[in-house]
């Protein structure tokens, strides 16, 4: 059965067209509700939220969805997506759900959803769901009608367990840090963990009014960051996005560095000081490090000189963390800022992952440009060609012929990746190379095969 609602991280829309309907995720709560009544008699989930207008309407159809299936809710108010995953695994809750659309603009919204140790759900579980929803309701009666209660405390809990993620014998006194939240969930949260563990915080993207989630500032919109360290003569800054699961950073001289870069530093920062990359009682203790598709080549190339494995997921954070349970390894991450520490959360945290780099940074006295000082990043072409047919490119040899071309050409030092769009009539081309000129000449080339055959 194909997925009719589910995405690859929930479901989510443009709120007042389906599914993003009050309707709708009342009838999705009420069936999932139903699906938990399978194998507990009174299950109890946390429902946490970004800061979009549209969030009270989704958490009390929400709210109403579970009731009506004899659900117990906590509600926990505006929290990261990573903090909501935290709650639900620390208080044994039967389900976590997250009303957010991350880096989405305000007038998106979505609802995604954690198991009871935090973790991020799988397929059967999703096809179960959408099962449930095209049956018909069956409301509770008002013996097992299921209650609602507010969880006062959730923000400080989950600033306390971000804080434990950092080592007792480290202090962050003597630094100045800007925090973005992006108006984000982590508003309220980013700026105390970082002023807590001892660092001068200035905040920016901290003043959310429903309608400014992730405009111009946060981890979509760094420019913001960068221009706050050079004024205010930070030694780091910190951008989170709209649910504070991904992550970018900013050096004391304004420069920016994205997933990639940071999740090659936390690595190597592990093997420098003997910290494991693999999970204890994992059959094979080979390092490893999990990426994706679009992760950075000269990552890649970086971890196997120091004997770490690297794997390629596809684009996703839920791809990442199933290939890193299937080989037990421990870190993991996109380009985007989405990064996975499994000793430390069971999902990406952007806090999280922040005070990871903040420790290597402290440990070994360096700044992030000299921990990074060993690895370039390749330059990368990407191309839109227009494909009336979306498939003649697969069938043709022509086309086949000059990606083996390019391949042999770029001899190891270098990647071709082709895509067809999920949403538009385009093709993708991605060329990595160590050279500039030579990622753009062969994006080129690989582009005007595609156009010559479909001419």
């Amino acid at each position: 059965m194909a997925r009719k609602y589910f995405g690859t991280d929930g479901i989510r829309g443009t709120v007042g067209r389906p599914p993003i309907t009050a309707d709708f995720v009342l009838r999705l709560a009420h069936a999932v509700g139903q699906v938990l009544r399978r194998t507990e008699s009174r299950p109890r989930v946390m429902i946490g939220k970004d800061t979009r207008v549209s969030g009270y309407m989704l958490e009390s159809a929400l709210e109403s969805g579970f009731n009506s299936a004899g659900v117990d809710v906590v509600l926990l108010g505006p929290l990261p997506t990573p903090g909501v995953a935290y709650l639900t695994r620390a208080l044994r809750a039967s389900l976590g759900v997250v009303i957010s659309a991350s880096h989405n603009p305000f007038q998106d919204n979505g609802i995604k959803f954690f198991g009871a140790h935090g973790n991020k759900l799988d397929d059967g579980w999703e096809l179960a769901v959408e099962e449930a929803l095209e049956q018909p309701p069956a409301w509770a009666d008002s013996m097992v009608i299921g209650k609602a209660r507010r969880l006062d405390d959730a923000a400080g809990r989950y600033i306390e367990f971000c804080k434990s993620t950092f080592p007792s014998a480290l202090t962050l006194r003597g630094l100045k840090i800007v925090v973005d939240a992006a108006h984000g969930a982590a508003y309220h949260i980013a700026p105390k963990v970082f002023h807590e563990l001892g660092a001068e915080v200035f905040s920016i993207g901290c003043a959310p009014d429903g309608l400014n989630i992730n405009r111009e500032v946060g981890a979509t919109h760094p420019q913001a960051l960068v221009a706050e360290v050079r004024a205010r003569g930070a030694d780091f800054g910190i951008a989170l996005d709209g649910d504070a699961d991904r992550l970018k950073m900013v050096d004391g001289d304004g420069r920016l560095y994205d997933g990639d870069e940071l999740l090659y530093l936390v690595a190597n920062a592990r093997l420098d000081h003997d910290e494991p990359l693999v999970a204890p009682g994992s059959r094979d203790s080979t390092p490893g490090v999990v990426g994706t598709l679009m992760t950075n080549m000269a990552v890649e190339l970086a971890l196997q000189a120091r004997g770490v494995q690297f794997v390629r997921a596809k684009v996703g954070d839920r791809h990442v963390l199933e290939e890193l349970g299937a080989r037990g390894w421990l870190l993991g991450g996109e380009g985007s800022g989405h990064l996975l520490a499994l000793d430390k959360h069971s999902t990406g945290d952007g806090l999280i992952s922040a005070l990871q780099v903040l420790q290597a940074c402290l440990r070994s006295g360096r700044s992030m440009a000299s921990l990074l000082s060993e690895i370039s990043l390749f330059p990368q072409t990407l191309l839109n060609v227009p494909l009336p047919d979306g498939r003649s490119w697969r069938q043709s040899e022509a086309f086949a012929a000059v990606c083996r071309e390019v391949e042999t050409e770029l001899g190891g030092q270098g990647r071709v990746l082709i895509r067809a769009s999920g949403t538009e009539p385009l093709l993708r081309i991605m060329v990595e190379a160590r050279d500039a000129a030579v990622s753009r000449q062969c994006a080129q080339r690989l582009a005007d095969a595609v156009q010559t055959e479909a001419a």
